[in-house]
Order: C-alpha cells, then structure tokens, then sequence
C-alpha cells in the first residue's frame, strides 16, 4: 500500500447541519470522524441570512453563524474538520475508498454521505447579486417567507413544489405573482387548481423573468415579459422566490449506490442505510421532501448511530 493512502473509521462526506451534527454523533462515540466540508462548507445555508425556525436560537442566528457554531461543536469532541471534497469514490469492496481533491486516498470503514442538494436558480447576474446579499432572493419559502409577512412577492415556477410554496406564501404574504414560463403547469392537477384558486395569487403564464429590479441592496421588483405577446412589464416586489428545484450533489456515487430518477440516494425507509453496507446517509443528499435545517440534523445523528453500529457489529 502507498505511503499517501489514509485509513479511518468513520469519514464523513459534506457539512452542513447534517455532517457537523453527524461529526458530533460520531467523535462522542469514539469512533474518530474525519469531516471534509465540500465545495460549499457549511452548504446551502451559509447562503440563508436569518433563520428563525431552528430550535434552540430564540432570537434567530444567521446561517454562516448556525455552521461556525456547529463546526466549532463538532470539533470540541474531536472532530477532524478538513477543507476538500470527494472527487471520486469505489465502493466495490469491504473498504470503502474515496479520493479528496483528486490527489488524496482515504480507506474508511464507514462512511456518512452529507453532501446535501444545491437548489437552481436562474442565473440571471441580477438574481444571484441580490442572492448573495441576501437582499431579497430566495430558494426557500419555509426558510423566508416569513420575512416578507404582508409584502408582494414573485415565485417562479411550474411544478409542485412551486405550487407548494406559492400557497406558503399567500398565507403570509399581501400578493403572489407566480411566473410560469409556458402554459401549462407541470404541477399535478390538485396543486395547479389550487394556487389558481387561491385569491391573492395572480399567475402569468408564458412569463418569463429578464431581470430582478433592485437598489443595490435590496429588491424593489422584477422585470418580466410574456413570450407569447412579448410584453414587457415590471412587477413590484420585495422577495423573489426561486422554484425550479434542487440537484442532489451525489454525480459521484451514481456507480455504487442506489439513486432516484432525480438523483437523490435512496436509503433503506427508518434508517440512514443505503444499499452498500457501511455507507450512509444524511440530510438533503437523500431528502427531496423537507429539506429543512432540523430534518438535515435528524439524520445526521441517525447516521452516525447507524455507523457506530455497524462498526460495533464486525468486532
């Protein structure tokens, strides 16, 4: 065996809530995690600027500030937090073997997949100004729909979850404009009918989005035009909501573990087992109903206890 290969019992794939509270779970136990934190350390909520919803936090924490926190956690117990990604990944043996950044070899044991679903956007250079600020651009109306309680909003999108979260909205907020790009939905029947029922949502349909308006700091509104008249009309807004779905960040494991049509590990129901023995998973990797900071934890410490059982079982 090369000099360069490294063996360990417990390697952990991704941060976020689920791999540091994973990291946490597994050091307490003894079993010696290493984490490496992705392209993203901290994922998709170093991008959230309030959260209001996690317990624990009664005045609220700011997403990068929740994953300090967490990693600094983690580490009190031991951790091994390390900076990487997987590059690439053979799980055709009973060592379980993953490269970091192309150049490193590490032999596991054990390891917890956390590496979570980045949600699409648009792309507009508007879009991701206003994103990165955190002035106004959102992909999740659970996680900040309440910051626009009694204000007008634009959603886009088509589908369920589109559908899903224009409804959220409504409750919370004075107006919807959802826009839908064709002219259909692609939504099943129950969710079209009902944000088309719903009064305070107005849908525009062959609308598409050429611009977030903004003053730099904030959005103020979005430009939109129709394809079909080619209308051009600016809508205002304070909040843009973003729902054209997620991808799942799990392209390397497709050779050896199970994946959904979409992407996303399937793990054996009620637990973090996926179909490779010793191989888990947590949080977004495999959740493409909830998505939330709490569910993402849950099954970081599932995980966790499910590795440190295993582990436990071959000796």
């Amino acid at each position: 065996m090369s000099d360069t290969i490294e063996k360990v019992k417990c390697l952990i794939i991704g941060s976020g809530p689920a791999g540091y509270t994973a990291a946490i779970y597994a050091a307490r136990a003894n079993i010696n995690p290493v984490l490496y934190q992705g392209q993203q350390p901290g994922g998709q909520l170093t991008t959230t600027n309030e959260v209001e919803n996690f317990p624990g936090y009664p005045e609220g924490v700011t997403g990068p500030e929740m994953m300090v926190q967490l990693q600094e956690q983690a580490k009190r117990f031991g951790s091994d937090i390390r900076d990487g990604w997987a590059t690439k990944v053979d799980f055709s043996g009973a060592i379980h073997k993953v490269w970091i950044n192309d150049t490193i070899e590490i032999h596991a044991e054990t390891v917890i997949i956390s590496t979570g679903a980045s949600a699409k956007y648009l792309g507009l250079e508007s879009e991701q100004h206003y994103l990165k600020l955190g002035g106004g651009v959102s992909a999740c109306a659970v996680c900040d729909g309440f910051f626009y309680r009694n204000q007008e909003v634009v959603i886009v999108g088509a589908g369920d979850s589109a559908c899903e979260e224009a409804h959220y909205l409504s409750k919370l907020c004075k107006k919807v404009t959802m826009l839908v790009r064709s002219d259909k939905f692609r939504a099943s029947k129950i969710m079209a009918e009902r944000v088309q029922k719903t009064e305070n949502i107005e849908i525009l349909m062959h609308t598409e989005t050429e611009e977030v308006l903004g003053d730099g700091q904030v959005v103020t509104g979005v430009r939109a035009k129709n394809r079909a008249t080619g209308e051009v009309k600016e809508i205002p807004a304070t909040g843009f909501f973003v729902a054209i779905g997620h991808k799942p960040n799990t392209d390397i494991f497709a050779d050896y573990i199970t994946l959904d049509e979409t992407g996303y590990i399937v793990n054996v129901p009620g637990s973090s087992k996926t179909n490779v023995a010793g191989v888990f998973v947590a949080g977004d990797a495999a959740d493409h109903v909830y998505r939330q900071a709490i569910t993402a934890a849950g099954t970081g410490c599932m995980a966790a206890l499910d590795a440190e059982r295993y582990l436990a079982a071959k000796e």
